[in-house]
């Protein structure tokens, strides 16, 4: 897993504007046309889910245009923030640019595409930047919604003028698909459309996205002020065995009251994610790094063992949950989230190990 530092830093290559014109436009190929048609089907399936949209397009970005890495950058207030990202760009969920001295902010600002062919010729590129992350070109791409531009799609590459007409032809189809999925999920206003970009559409709860922003914020302030925080990994044991038993409503009806559970136990000061499929996790700060996280675990066991018998239903909710500690534990995000990933993992294979022993006992 890359170090924290080296994601940071992809997000802020070569954001100064290229100085050379946009080539002329071109049509891009019946293959290319195919796939992106097969992108929109994929999108319709989404529905609601801006999301779960966002993401989609930044995976497919990569293999329409054979870049290294995409993103989608929202604009929000005087800042351009990672709502999704992918390849070599995946890590950077949550960072926050200014808007003013990024080429993403520029491409909102005047609603057209910008591309950066080399940073090492480009005078306005921030040239170290790019030489640290290996960053040489890029696209920018911009997406409107409600007759505002309100976002980026961004593809990146360290292989100088790697893209071509072609690719912002694709890319510009995409972008109207994009924008087309926006505007149905989140009706017309722009709260609508942030909420949804950074919201669980099932549980209601924080994305991946808001929560990785939150997480970025929270370890920042933990740094300056001293103060530790918590982080959560929690998945849920048996969705598998409810879909199949009681149906995928019983399943959505499942995860929908873990996490309200979850939010029950929460602080104000805490934030309740879904992460996606049955992975929940929790922010807690300021926590005690002993007794603060072992009491907050212990509520949590609690009440997602109280009986859930929705339509007539009983159903066994439980969960594994894994902890790690900042900064007492490390000050690296992805070294904390696979801390608090393992940690998990072993209590639901004693979980597992527990059960089979009492199945064991049982029969004997």
């Amino acid at each position: 897993m890359a170090d924290a530092a080296s994601r940071r830093r992809l997000a802020h290559p070569c954001i100064p504007p290229a100085r050379r014109a946009a080539p002329p436009a071109m049509l891009p190929s019946k293959q290319k046309l195919l796939e992106v048609i097969a992108i929109q089907t994929d999108l319709a399936r989404l529905g609601l889910d801006l999301g779960g949209v966002m993401n989609l397009v930044a995976q497919k970005t990569l293999h329409l245009v054979d870049a290294e890495g995409a993103a989608i950058e929202l604009a929000e207030g005087e800042e351009m923030i990672y709502r999704a990202a992918a390849g070599r760009a995946d890590g950077c969920l949550g960072l926050r640019l200014d808007r003013a001295s990024s080429l993403s902010g520029l491409c909102v600002a005047r609603g057209e595409m910008l591309r950066c062919d080399d940073a090492e010729t480009d005078a306005r590129v921030d040239r170290e930047a790019c030489r640290r992350v290996g960053l040489r070109s890029m696209i920018v791409m911009p997406f409107k919604h409600g007759g505002a531009t309100v976002g980026v799609l961004k593809a990146m590459s360290a292989v100088p003028a790697h893209f071509g007409a072609a690719d912002i032809a694709v890319l510009g189809l995409l972008s109207d698909v994009v924008g087309a999925a926006m505007y149905h999920s989140a009706r017309y206003a722009a709260d609508d459309l942030f909420h949804k970009a950074t919201h669980d559409s099932l549980t209601g709860l924080a994305n991946r996205s808001l929560f990785m922003d939150r997480l970025l914020t929270a370890l920042s302030q933990s740094q300056r002020d001293g103060q530790p925080g918590g982080l959560l990994i929690i998945d849920m044991d048996g969705l598998k065995q409810i879909n199949d038993g009681h149906g995928h409503r019983a399943g959505d009806q499942a995860l929908i009251e873990l996490g309200q559970r979850l939010r029950g136990c929460a602080r104000g000061t805490d934030t309740v994610a879904r992460l996606g499929g049955d992975e929940f996790a929790m922010l807690l700060r300021p926590v005690s790094p002993g007794p603060g996280i072992e009491a907050m675990i212990a509520r949590l066991v609690q009440q997602i063992a109280v009986p859930f018998r929705p339509e007539g239903l009983d159903i066994e909710l439980r969960a594994s949950i894994g902890a790690a500690v900042f900064t007492t534990e490390g000050a690296d995000i992805g070294a904390l989230i696979e801390l608090a990933d393992q940690r998990m993992y072993a209590q639901k294979r004693l979980t597992k190990a527990a059960h089979a022993a009492a199945g064991v006992a049982a029969s004997a």
